[in-house]
């Protein structure tokens, strides 16, 4: 059985960050993800998406990322349901997350003259702290320039290949 999910969204509010009995930490929050097409009215709407995240990665969300941050996370759909005060079954669907990596700095998101961070904070222990700024240069994606840089095509002959 296969059962992963890779959301790429914006926090909708700061993590609630709480601790079990056993005081394991659990964050819960809502992602807003944006959905690929558009309405009739050509406006793009968003699906939010119930996360729950345990442990230290918990602890880390909870400090680094906020309301808005883009993230992206990692996990699995889970199910589950309970009985509420009414005597009602109630079932709840939600996202748990293994990891998560932020996706833009904050400077960058609060739009501030500060540019691209390639390294961000990454819940995995990958902090990409300790970068100079004179690294943290918007790349050039543009299709333009060839990737390869500036070199002449190979002269490959069909006798050359070994298939």
């Amino acid at each position: 059985m296969i059962n992963n999910v890779v959301l790429v969204g914006r926090m909708t509010r700061d993590a609630e960050l709480r601790y079990t009995p056993q005081n394991q930490a659990v964050a819960t929050f809502t992602l807003a993800v944006n959905r690929n097409f558009k309405n009739q009215n050509g406006e793009r709407e968003a699906d939010f998406i119930n996360v729950v995240m345990w442990r230290q990665q918990a602890e880390n969300l909870a400090n680094w990322a906020k309301k808005g941050a883009l993230i992206g996370i990692t996990g699995r759909i889970q199910t589950r349901n309970y009985e509420n005060q009414q005597g009602q079954r109630v079932y709840v669907t939600e996202v748990v997350a293994d990891n998560f990596q932020m996706l833009e700095s904050r400077s960058s998101r609060e739009g501030q003259s500060g540019a691209y961070n390639p390294g961000g904070f990454s819940g995995n222990g990958n902090s990409g702290f300790g970068q100079s700024e004179s690294s943290n240069q918007v790349p050039n994606f543009s299709r333009d320039e060839s990737p390869f840089g500036n070199t002449n095509p190979m002269d490959i002959s069909d006798d050359d290949l070994p298939f």
